[in-house]
């Protein structure tokens, strides 16, 4: 076999592995944003929290009827920015992810499932559970991008990144219907150098809508994440950060940029592959 004829044979093979190259750099980029994005809005969220004594809004509704809330407030604040410096630091990321993840999940066991329970009907109760449960997916996912899984059989299925992206994606159905429901209020939020502002309401909650329901059936579902999480990245930016800039002492806007970045950090996460591309070159070079 001649040197033409070679190249000619390895070419299909070359291109494949070209593409899986590209496939895999892209996929690390977008776990690296997300994973930059999600630790520096909850970092965000804690450095609220020890400025002000207080919990975050609707995102830790912690009632004020609870002993020693403004210390627990401190405590929370102070966890939060330790976790979002750990996952920013290689040595440290991986249980610092882990130990985010579990602490964002008792904010959705303990804070955000009562309202659902008393009011579940209410499409205010249950988005401020899926906020926080966006956030829980985002970390669940990336706590698995690091590589081990649980080593414990009866806790393979938290290994799936399946069912995180199964969640995520309800969450992604009930943001698209906050934006019918109070459309007013959305459409309020909206920039007013931005023209039909109720319309632009209604096109970004059927963009919630239409990634949620891509995620949960699976069509195309990386691709609805990186829309969605794009979406939600643009929010940031021309919603919150002007808010910011508007009003640099106002803590709700902060808050709400703050949150926003963690959401669309969680939200880049979902393109997370379970199988890494390294297996489809190792099959490759096999051949």
């Amino acid at each position: 076999m001649n040197h033409h004829d070679l190249e000619t044979t390895l070419e299909p093979q070359l291109e494949e592995a070209s593409d899986l190259s590209t496939l895999r750099a892209l996929r690390t980029q977008t776990m690296v944003l997300g994973h930059l994005l999600f630790a520096l809005g909850l970092a965000g969220v804690g450095i609220l929290s020890l400025a002000s004594g207080d919990f975050p809004y609707s995102w830790q509704p912690v009632p004020d009827w609870v002993l020693w809330r403004n210390y627990l407030a401190y405590a929370s604040g102070l966890l939060l920015l330790g976790l979002g410096i750990g996952m920013l630091v290689k040595r440290s990321a991986r249980p610092s992810t882990l130990f985010t993840t579990i602490y964002l999940a008792i904010w959705v066991v303990l804070l955000q499932s009562p309202h659902v329970v008393q009011a579940p009907a209410n499409v205010g109760a249950w988005l401020g559970f899926c906020e926080n449960l966006a956030l829980v997916c985002g970390g669940w996912v990336l706590f698995l991008s690091f590589g081990e899984g649980p080593h414990n059989s009866r806790l393979r299925f938290l290994a799936d990144p399946r069912l995180p992206r199964l969640l995520f994606g309800l969450s992604c159905i009930v943001f698209g219907l906050s934006h019918f429901v109070y459309v007013e209020a959305t459409a309020a939020m909206v920039p007013a150098w931005l023209p039909h502002r109720v319309f632009l309401a209604y096109l970004t909650g059927v963009g919630h809508l239409s990634a949620g329901v891509a995620i949960l059936c699976r069509v195309v579902p990386r691709l609805a994440a990186i829309l969605e999480a794009s979406m939600i990245s643009s929010f940031v930016l021309l919603l919150h950060v002007p808010g910011v800039f508007s009003s640099p002492g106002n803590r709700l806007q902060w808050t709400m940029l703050c949150v926003a970045s963690a959401l669309a950090g969680a939200a880049w996460t979902m393109g997370f592959r379970k199988e890494p591309v390294n297996d489809a070159l190792g099959s490759f070079r096999k051949r």
